[in-house]
């Protein structure tokens, strides 16, 4: 008996614990209504149309007069679009640290002459500066440094021709202000 009269007791607190949080939810509502009322009143404004898309138009490749895209260039050794040069990159050489990098990339910081020698300083995009001389190496057509003045460095590139076969191609980096 004792037991059935300790459960009324909760049950009673719950029931009214219940009904206050339910008379809580019916207070005045209108300044609601009056935000829903303003914003059906809105002037409502025309949505863009969707963009046509423009229907895909297959390109039609014709041969007459070309050659095929996809098979190899194979050519007479006498033919007029066969490379004649014998130069070729040192492809065994040890690669230099500027070799990594584009020749656009680089950037020309100074010039310094110690022992009677030349020598430029030449920032990488990696922050790193370098002190390169005549002979060095740098860029990524196997550019080889020719001479060092104030202004610039000059080298020479040695780059495909377009034939088969490698040419050689002035460059140079000039210093940045």
């Amino acid at each position: 008996m004792a037991i059935h009269l300790m459960h009324k007791p909760k049950a009673a607190l719950v029931a009214v614990l219940f009904a206050g949080l339910l008379g809580g939810c019916g207070g005045d509502t209108s300044d609601l209504r009056d935000y829903v009322a303003e914003v059906k009143a809105r002037k409502s404004s025309d949505i863009e149309p969707i963009p046509q898309i423009k229907p895909y138009e297959p390109y039609a490749y014709s041969v007459e007069g070309q050659r095929e895209p996809f098979t190899p260039i194979t050519q007479a050794a006498s033919g007029p679009e066969r490379s004649t040069s014998t130069l070729s990159p040192d492809f065994g050489r040890n690669r230099e640290a500027l070799e990594e990098f584009p020749l656009d990339a680089l950037r020309m910081a100074g010039t310094l002459k110690i022992a009677g020698a030349n020598y430029a300083l030449v920032k990488a995009p990696d922050g790193i500066v370098h002190r390169v001389r005549v002979g060095d190496h740098m860029g990524q057509n196997f550019g080889q440094i020719v001479a060092i003045d104030d202004t610039e460095v000059r080298m020479v590139e040695i780059v495909p021709d377009g034939l088969g076969g490698y040419m050689k191609r002035a460059a140079a980096i000039a210093i940045s202000e």
